[in-house]
């Protein structure tokens, strides 16, 4: 009797969980999980960014997206208005160049200004370059680690005194490359171990203040952030048909995957989880192969 009790409640528990639950995209994390949470989004304007935008206003979160191209940043704003609960503030949108610091601080005013407060930052924007140690320029170098490493330094340093005040917590876009050694991109595999140090730093440093800090290590993503690296639209599609066969799952991934991993990440479902460089990468990581 016990036992069918038992099993009883654990069916009326998930039939409640299914009908809060939002569908398709949004995986396990529901609306009751990040409803109404003021989170900043970095790079929103493509690939993992856009669908990070367009999962979070799905579950209702209040957005403040930020991109260096304001017809991207319109688009997915538009998209992020179309999935979003009637009741939820409109996105803000804030022009930005992560570079520079003057709109960087602007960013975090222009979100404070509206909302009143933050509880999730999303760092996603990055730059991916190729060049072996040969051929990588100081120029190229310092390129790729302004964008990469030092704006994320930046932005997350300004963000910390708001989530300190939410007990917020931070998502880090990373990869599979800051973790893994591979050939022909080491400006970029450095910026993205750099990232999973400020990652676990970062984390240690605000446990005790109530802020968790992650990262999320894509591997292959099917966007266009390698044609923007300097892939043609042949070099690009080579490339994504050989990558399918590195994955050990078989394919590449979609950007909404990395999308749910960082809604998890960010939501309370989550709040035992800090410090951890979370791969989302067809368990490329645990093979020998880095080619």
């Amino acid at each position: 009797m016990l036992l069918l009790q038992g099993v009883a409640q654990l069916n009326s528990l998930l039939l409640g969980l299914r009908s809060k639950r939002v569908s398709g995209l949004y995986g396990i994390v529901t609306m009751n999980d990040l409803r109404g949470k003021v989170t900043l989004i970095t790079g929103a304007g493509s690939g993992i960014g856009t669908a990070t935008a367009i999962v979070f206003a799905g579950l209702g979160v209040k957005l403040s997206l930020t991109d260096c191209s304001e017809g991207n940043l319109k688009r997915v704003s538009d998209d992020c208005v179309r999935v979003q609960p009637d009741d939820t503030e409109q996105p803000l949108m804030v022009l930005a160049e992560l570079t520079s610091e003057a709109d960087v601080n602007n960013l975090v005013d222009a979100t404070i200004k509206k909302f009143g407060r933050l509880d999730i930052l999303v760092n996603n924007a990055g730059i991916f370059e190729l060049g072996s140690i040969d051929r990588t320029s100081l120029e190229q170098y310092d390129r790729i680690m302004n964008v990469n490493v030092r704006a994320m330094y930046h932005l997350t340093m300004l963000c910390v005194p708001h989530l300190i005040q939410t007990r917020g917590n931070i998502v880090n876009v990373s990869s599979v490359t800051g973790t893994r050694s591979f050939h022909g991109c080491i400006a970029y595999c450095m910026s993205k171990s750099a990232i999973n140090q400020l990652t676990s730093c970062a984390a240690l440093e605000l446990a005790s203040k109530g802020v968790r800090v992650n990262s999320v290590n894509p591997g292959v993503i099917d966007t266009e952030f390698y044609k923007r690296g300097g892939f043609s639209d042949e070099q690009h599609a080579k490339f994504i048909e050989k990558m399918k066969g590195i994955h050990p799952i078989g394919r590449v991934g979609n950007p909404e995957e990395v999308a749910q991993a960082i809604a998890f990440l960010a939501a309370d479902k989550a709040s035992f989880i800090t410090g951890e460089h979370f791969h989302v990468d067809g368990g490329w990581h645990a093979t020998t192969s880095a080619r």
